[in-house]
């Protein structure tokens, strides 16, 4: 029986190019048939027993060799998955590290579309089509090789106090004169949804105390709610259990990651691939509360 790179990856839950790596340095025996790489299953059974032998020599040697490291840009909305995407590219990956820069959906988004960034992470919800992302990017992406990818869906709401001392129950409550919110940065895709909401129930967001209060992520404005700044902040339950706080659940989003190719990049990109979709970060971000990851890697869209 023979095994090929993409069979070696998903047994070992590395990364398909880790795999190459390692028949790369000798460490793995291959071989070829035609133009494909093939691994018969005695090597495999080698390989087994020297990486139960040295377990912390070997996961030196995948993740610390590469010579030639690619940074990707990624740009666009602050999430705790990415953060921990990053985090876990850096630690479990060779060869490759994320660079973000959160600034929320849409300029992320446009950076891309400008080709200053690899990665878009976005949330932007259409308030024609009642449809996330895709609206967008086939308005901006007409020529240009584009891969879409499911990160997440994610629960957004209202965050509130520890108990609900003010009663809030949803938007409409906005139309109180005794509440206070915090809001997101234009541009977030968190505020698009906000406004959504606030179109639906009629209210003038010029009425709404607080509304030109910003901060530029979750974690930020929560902490409003919890030292008594704001009453009521909008955005995710990762947030609110993060501080304690209580959640007033009103919609489940799609959060998704926009890779746009180019030659210099296609490499890092394959790797990152590889990472979501062969490694153990899924099993990671599975049991996090508040968000929905079976869907994580699908591909939601590619025109390459």
């Amino acid at each position: 029986m023979t095994y090929t790179p993409d069979d070696i990856a998903k047994m070992f839950k590395i990364s398909k190019y880790t795999v190459y790596e390692l028949i790369k340095r000798g460490e793995l025996n291959a071989f070829k048939i035609g133009n494909k790489m093939r691994i018969d299953q005695a090597e495999v059974e080698r390989y087994k027993q020297t990486k139960a032998s040295h377990p912390k020599e070997r996961a030196a040697s995948v993740t610390t060799s590469h010579p030639n490291t690619y940074t990707l840009q990624l740009a666009g909305s602050h999430d705790f998955l990415v953060e921990h995407l990053v985090k876990y590219a850096a630690t479990e990956s060779a060869g490759l590290a994320i660079q973000p820069s959160y600034i929320g959906s849409l300029e992320g988004l446009m950076m891309l579309y400008r080709g200053s960034a690899d990665i878009a992470a976005i949330h932007l919800l259409d308030p024609a089509s009642r449809k996330y992302n895709l609206p967008f990017i086939r308005q901006l992406f007409v020529h240009e090789p584009i891969t879409v990818i499911r990160l997440a869906s994610r629960e957004q709401g209202l965050i509130v106090a520890s108990g609900n001392p003010k009663g809030i129950h949803g938007v409409a409550d906005f139309r109180r004169n005794d509440l206070t919110m915090v809001n997101r940065q234009k541009g977030a895709g968190t505020r698009f949804l906000l406004d959504s909401f606030i179109a639906q129930e009629k209210i003038d967001p010029l009425t709404i105390s607080g509304y030109e209060n910003e901060e530029w992520n979750h974690l930020s404005a929560a902490a409003h709610i919890s030292r008594g700044s704001a009453d009521v902040a909008f955005g995710i339950k990762y947030a609110a259990n993060q501080l304690g706080l209580e959640f007033i659940p009103l919609t489940e989003e799609k959060f998704d990651l926009v890779f746009r190719w180019k030659k210099e990049n296609k490499e890092a990109l394959e790797h990152l691939l590889d990472l979501i979709h062969f490694t153990t970060f899924k099993e990671s971000v599975l049991e996090l509360e508040g968000y929905n990851a079976s869907e994580l890697g699908e591909i939601i869209f590619d025109h390459r």
